[in-house]
Order: C-alpha cells, then sequence, then structure tokens
C-alpha cells in the first residue's frame, strides 16, 4: 500500500497499518509449513522463528511447559512446603480480591483438598485494606496459628508486612508475576519470573499461572519422594480451568507458556469440572463452547465484582466451594453487584468524559491523569481502561477519600510502558506497583497536580510519537473468493484470541456498500460487493452514534474495510460474515 494511502483517515478517525513487516523468510517458512499466505504475517507478528516453533503456536500441549524448577526459589518453596505438609503445619494463602487472585487462591484450596490439607484464605478488603499483603493480616495470621503463608498474585513489593510477619516468627512464600524492583523484600522464597534477577524465559506468567507452577513443582516432587505411594495423586489438569481464567481476565500474553496453559484450561471448562464456573456460566446465559473472549467479558467481569465492591472473598469461594447452593448463591450475589458495579462506572464514566470535554485534557497533551473526590476505587481501573481505549493515551484515574488520601489505576496503550513512565514520578507517590500494560498507585491529594505534569513529561519522552497515532492495524489482504467456511476453519486453530495473540483482521479494498440497515439502534449490518458483484455480509458492533457507523449507512459508495471472520449460525445454516472493524472511502473510487 502507497504511503498516500496509509496517511488517510479511515471514518474512525485512524491510520490504517500492517501489523508487521512480511520477509521473504517468513513466506519460505509459511511455504515450508504447508500453510496458506493467509498466515505469513500472523507467524511473522507472533516472532513464529521455524518450523517447530509454527508447530507448537498451532497444536499447544502441556508437554511444551518450561520446567517450573527453573523460576528462582521454585526449590526452596517446594522445600518449606513439604515440610509444613509432612509436619501438619496450619497453611494460608494470601490472594488478592481481582479475578487473578481469586482463581490462583482457589487453586490452592482445590488442590490442598485433594490432599486432604484444609487451609486458609484470606483475601484483604479493597476498601478498608487495599491491594496486597500487610502487617495486621499477618498479626491476624499468626494470632490463628497460622505458620505459613503463601501468597498469590501479590507480595513482590510487600516490605512492611514481610518485616512484621519474620518479626512474628511467620514464614512467607511469595508467588506473583508483577515487576519486581531491584530492593526484595524479606521472605523464604520469592517465587516470580518477573524479578530484575529471574532468567525464566516466560515473563508474562498470570499470577495463576505462577501459583500453577509451584503446584507442579510441589507435586513432582511429593511423587518422586513416596508420598502418593498409599493415597490418590491431585489431577493438576483438572485444576486448569482455574488458570485458563486467571490468564485471560488479568489480560496476560497469550503467547509462550500461557498459549498451552489457556487452551487446555478452556477444554477442561468445557468439561464442567468447576461447579462455581458452571454456576457462572449459567447466570451469564453461555452456552456451548466456552471461548477466551466470553472468559475475558462475560465470566471475568462477574468474578470481579465482589471485589470491586468490598466482597472480595466469595470471588474466591465461588471457585473452591463444592456445595452447588452455595456456588448459585455467589454467582446471583455477583450477578447483582456486577449490575450495581455497571451504574457506578457508567455515572463515573459521564462525569470522567464531561471534565475531559471541559477541560480539553485530550488536546492539551498526550495522557490523561483525573481525580475526584467521592469516586469508587473499586471501579477506576476500568475507568481508565475506558478513557485509554477513548483517546488512545496512557491514562490514570484516582479516587480521592476525605483525608485527601487518593488510589489511582492506570492504563495504557500500546507500546507505552505505563509502570517505567509512573516510576518516573515515584517522588509524588506513597507506592506503587503493576506491569507495563496496567498499575496502581497511592497518593496524597496535594501531589496529583504535581503528579500529573510529570507523568504527561514521562509518557512523551523517549517513546515515537507515531505510537500516541490512533491506528487500526491489519494482518493482511484478503479478496472475497478466500472469505469461506474454510479459511475460517484454518484460522480458528489460532485460538484463543487475546493478548499477544490477537484475533487476525484483514483488509479488503475496493468494495461497494449496497445495502446498510441498523440493529438495535448501535449495531450496523452491511451488504458488501466487489467489482466482480460477489457479496459478503457484514455486520459491525456498537458503532452508532459514530464516524463508523454513518460512514457504513451511506449506501452506494465504495470503501475500503478492515475486519475478522466469523462464522454466523442461524436455523442451522453457517454463513460466513466479516465483522467489520473500520471502513474508509476507497482510493480507486474516490
Amino acid at each position: 500500500m502507497s504511503n498516500m494511502q496509509n496517511s488517510r483517515l479511515s471514518f474512525s478517525g485512524k491510520v490504517w497499518r500492517p501489523r508487521c513487516e512480511v520477509t521473504e523468510t517468513h513466506l519460505q517458512l509459511t511455504r515450508d509449513c504447508g500453510l496458506s499466505q493467509l498466515f505469513t504475517p500472523i507467524i511473522a507478528h507472533r516472532k513464529l522463528a521455524d518450523a517447530d516453533a509454527v508447530e507448537r503456536f498451532f497444536r499447544p500441549l502441556l508437554k511444551h511447559l518450561t520446567d517450573p524448577l527453573q523460576i528462582l526459589d521454585m526449590d526452596k518453596a517446594v522445600a518449606r512446603l513439604i515440610m509444613a505438609i509432612e509436619g501438619g503445619e496450619k497453611i494460608a494463602v494470601f490472594g488478592d480480591f481481582d479475578v487473578d487472585g481469586a482463581t490462583s487462591s482457589a487453586l490452592m484450596v482445590r488442590y490442598f483438598r485433594a490432599l486432604n490439607i484444609p487451609i486458609r484464605v484470606y483475601i484483604p478488603d479493597r476498601l478498608t485494606e487495599g491491594y496486597g499483603p500487610n502487617s495486621q493480616a499477618m498479626k491476624t495470621l499468626v494470632n490463628e496459628g497460622i505458620s505459613l503463608v503463601v501468597t498469590v498474585d501479590c507480595g513482590i513489593t510487600a516490605y512492611e508486612a514481610f518485616e512484621t510477619a519474620a518479626e512474628l516468627g511467620l514464614d512467607v512464600i511469595v508467588t506473583d508475576h508483577h515487576q519486581g524492583r531491584e530492593d526484595l523484600p524479606k521472605a523464604l522464597a520469592l517465587v516470580n519470573p518477573n524479578r530484575l534477577d529471574d532468567p525464566f524465559p516466560n515473563k508474562e506468567l498470570a499470577g495463576v499461572g505462577v501459583a500453577f507452577y509451584l503446584l507442579m513443582a510441589l507435586n513432582r516432587a511429593l511423587r518422586d519422594g513416596g508420598y502418593f505411594k498409599d493415597r490418590e495423586e491431585p489431577a493438576l489438569r483438572d485444576l486448569m480451568d482455574l488458570v485458563a481464567v486467571g490468564t485471560i481476565v488479568d489480560v496476560a500474553s497469550l503467547t509462550g507458556v500461557n498459549r498451552p496453559l489457556v487452551a487446555v484450561g478452556l477444554r477442561v471448562a468445557q468439561e464442567k469440572k468447576n461447579i462455581g464456573i458452571n454456576a457462572i456460566m449459567e447466570i451469564a446465559r453461555i452456552k456451548g463452547s466456552l471461548s477466551a473472549g466470553q472468559v475475558g467479558f462475560q465470566i471475568g467481569p462477574r468474578i470481579n465484582a465482589g471485589g470491586r465492591l468490598g466482597k472480595g472473598p466469595i470471588g474466591s469461594e465461588l471457585l473452591y466451594t463444592q456445595n452447588i447452593e452455595r456456588a448459585e448463591e455467589i454467582a446471583s450475589v455477583l450477578e447483582e453487584a456486577n449490575r450495581e458495579r455497571r451504574a457506578l462506572e457508567d455515572k463515573m464514566l459521564r462525569t470522567a468524559m464531561k471534565r475531559i470535554a471541559d477541560e480539553g485534557l485530550a488536546e492539551a497533551g498526550r495522557s490523561i491523569v483525573l481525580a475526584e473526590h467521592g469516586w469508587h476505587q473499586g471501579v477506576i481501573g476500568i475507568i481508565a481502561s475506558r478513557i485509554s481505549d477513548r483517546f488512545h493515551m496512557p491514562t490514570v484515574i484516582i479516587a480521592l477519600d476525605e483525608d485527601g488520601q487518593g488510589k489511582g489505576s492506570g492504563r495504557s496503550i500500546p507500546g507505552v510502558d505505563l509502570l517505567a513512565a509512573i516510576e518516573e514520578c515515584s517522588e509524588f507517590l506513597v507506592k506503587f506497583g503493576g506491569h507495563k500494560a496496567a498499575a496502581g498507585l497511592s497518593i496524597e491529594s496535594s501531589q496529583v497536580a504535581a503528579f500529573s505534569k510529570a507523568f504527561a513529561k514521562a509518557v512523551v519522552d523517549g517513546n515515537d510519537p507515531e505510537l500516541f497515532s490512533p491506528a487500526m492495524t491489519y494482518d493482511g489482504k484478503l479478496q472475497f473468493p478466500d472469505v469461506n467456511l474454510e479459511t475460517v476453519g484454518r484460522l480458528e486453530r489460532l485460538q484463543p484470541f487475546g493478548r499477544g495473540n490477537p484475533e487476525p483482521v484483514f483488509l479488503i479494498e475496493n468494495v461497494r456498500l449496497v445495502d446498510a440497515r441498523v440493529i438495535k439502534e448501535s449495531h450496523v449490518k452491511c451488504r458488501l460487493a466487489d467489482v466482480y458483484d460477489n457479496v459478503l455480509d457484514t455486520i459491525s458492533f456498537r458503532v452508532l452514534p459514530g464516524g463508523l457507523g454513518e460512514g457504513l449507512l451511506t449506501k452506494g459508495v465504495w470503501v475500503d474495510v478492515v475486519g475478522s471472520l466469523s462464522i454466523n449460525r442461524f436455523r442451522n445454516r453457517e454463513t460466513v460474515q466479516l465483522i467489520v472493524r473500520d471502513a474508509r472511502l476507497a482510493e480507486k473510487f474516490s
């Protein structure tokens, strides 16, 4: 495509770019693997270097998982857990209140239950205790007779809490995946592939993935030590639905070891082994096979809703309970909490959008920081994500309480390291943590203005200006004859889709809008025809009001479109449709 074409804005105000450059090496690898050229840009984007890597990507298997003992301190953690198991010690798992934390803590409970060992679950209250281990929680656990705590999805920056634990003689094993700092907290073992000193190659594990790796190592050590000679060995595979849910909802990259973890976990979910997941699927009216998209947009928000509104422990309980009635009861509570969350979110988002418009924040720079008294801490992450997506800017949303204390949540855009930018502004913060795409922070209200100014500078410094231009990326070009059930079937082998493995998006040039109608007020259904009068049905979701929806309703014009292919199943008939993500006037006919 020419530079002139690349510079044209679409109906939604975006520039279109290929997702990556394709070389002759990629073309040759595609041919060597017996694949159509449709897959060449996909192989290039996933950085698949040889036929073995392509095979692993298309057929993700558990045998491809890296040895868990390659993670630093894994051996120490396993040895201490075996000592606790053999000594009959009281063990607690300390989790986070989000879905990653809920699945991680439920994973630990279900595994130890299979060993006939009860463990205490401690989920902090989001509103009164905040994120991560705290000193009072450590004291509470010691007073209950706990001698070993395993953190999941948290702990890598819990310096003060673990000082208290050490003083009380409480041993702590940390399992976490958030970015570690040079100065590590005191703990018996710090199992985190994102420690700065850890050479473990698979940095993309979610918290639940790290917890699962700990259980893999522990299970193997127990087996090698003869522990299962007279008792049944837990079936780790049966717990992998939890790993899939936590990994997807935490928006971890679905590449590397996460690919087999999630692919197998989704298959386990189909086997209906977890009554809590089943209860959520029932209340969300999810039928048939479970996709990564359904986990991310329907299951995850419901489990998360409890933690967001101060009911954190029930999300974890839902996932480890063995009582069907209790699972259904919790699912109903979470459904109601999710409705409350959506109402709260809508109200806060309206306030935020009005402030952005009134104060001209979207035009003022390349980042947005908003702080407001009375905003709910549990929803600020969602608001940050919505605004970041809407304006294509790194965004931090801060909820201030009556004492002037602020809790902030940030979301980034592709290519901009959010945690690094926040770290540049650390002098204005009480504490912070997270990773490249998402982070949290605590701040005094008096420091918000200074932080906002410093953050705006940190975001811009060292980043390519092009990163801040809204863009639509596509994988390759398609012609209408390529659009068929066989093509869609081949593409479905790339599932599960998510961060790092996005659903393929294709460019189709020079097609005519022959028919268009509005569906349910915000969707647009179109029929397109190419120059040979081949036709294709398309649909675009949630595009009205807006430039894309209005553009698609302009019948008779020639356009280029980008979108993903899907199968439309209606009355026992399967047809291919294009889900249009964007469109622009075709240069050839304009």
